[in-house]
């Protein structure tokens, strides 16, 4: 009897959303956006929180030599690389060669930097990478300190200032994270509970007629509920579809920013897209609740 009854209301809930599939349509469709939006920060914030902890695992340096400098400069400061133990010279970037690159970088927009004033303002880089089980964080503070101090170098950034940044960059984005998942959760509910109301009020005949014959209220509003249930199943599962989709189109490219590849994308963590699909349904059957309890006055 009891099956009996779930298959009853599943029918029940089936033929709701088939008679006002539009408006389900159209609720359906604005709920998956407002969870892509979201799906979408999830795996910014994870690619670069991947990041981060990829630098962790390294020590590295960017020494900046002003192009007025000269090349004898920047053969003290390669002399003073070789010298300092664990320390290796990987990549030279020249002001030629950054100009170039930035020219590349902003695309058509490119005609700005003729305004630039000459000699070439960009400095020369020189990327420097550490033996982590020869150098640690006092070593690198004084190969800091012993390149700065040569006269025409612009200033040394440290593998550890990056860290700091963008751990400082994480947590801004994390608690803007909770701040837009808040926003959209409230605009998945009033999704929810407005076509929920619209269905209600469609088949408000119906309704008053089952009660007559003595249905109790939640013999009613179940297949509400589980209206909204369906929607929350079909919105979480287009949404992390699209998502997914998204990431192999984004994988399949090099991820590049000023012609140096930058970041790996990875995918959301199972147990991220599981919470995103369980708080999907949840929305929807929240949202159910809402409506059916202001429609019944509990």
């Amino acid at each position: 009897m009891k099956i009996y009854l779930i298959v009853y209301l599943f029918r029940q809930a089936m033929a709701g959303l088939r008679a006002n599939r539009m408006v389900q349509l159209i609720g359906i469709g604005t709920m998956t956006v407002s969870l892509l939006i979201f799906g979408f920060f999830l795996l910014l914030f994870v690619n670069l929180n991947t990041w981060v902890r990829g630098w962790g695992d390294s020590l590295f340096a960017s020494v900046y030599i002003r192009s007025d400098a000269g090349e004898p400069v920047k053969q003290q400061v390669e002399g003073f690389i070789v010298s300092f133990e664990g320390a290796e010279c990987v990549r030279t970037v020249s002001s030629e060669e950054a100009m170039q690159i930035l020219r590349r970088a902003l695309g058509d927009q490119k005609e700005i930097l003729d305004d630039l004033p000459d000699p070439n303002p960009l400095p020369t880089a020189l990327d420097v990478i550490f033996k982590a089980t020869e150098v640690d964080g006092d070593d690198l503070l004084e190969f800091k300190r012993g390149v700065e101090a040569v006269p025409g170098v612009d200033e040394v950034v440290l593998s550890e200032d990056w860290r700091g940044r963008a751990h400082a960059l994480l947590d801004v984005l994390r608690i803007g994270g909770t701040v837009l998942g808040g926003l959209l959760a409230v605009g998945v509910l009033f999704i929810v509970v407005n076509t929920i109301k619209l269905t209600i009020y469609s088949r408000r005949e119906e309704i008053e007629i089952s009660k007559l014959v003595g249905a109790t209220d939640w013999f009613v509003k179940t297949p509400f509920l589980l209206e909204g249930l369906v929607q929350g199943v079909l919105s979480g599962a287009a949404s992390l579809g699209i998502l997914y989709l998204s990431y192999l189109l984004l994988s399949a490219r090099e991820i590049r920013w000023m012609d140096i590849p930058v970041l790996e994308v990875v995918f959301v963590p199972p147990h991220l897209l599981l919470a995103l699909f369980a708080g999907s349904m949840l929305l929807g059957v929240f949202g159910s609740l809402i409506a059916v309890s202001r429609f019944f006055d509990v």
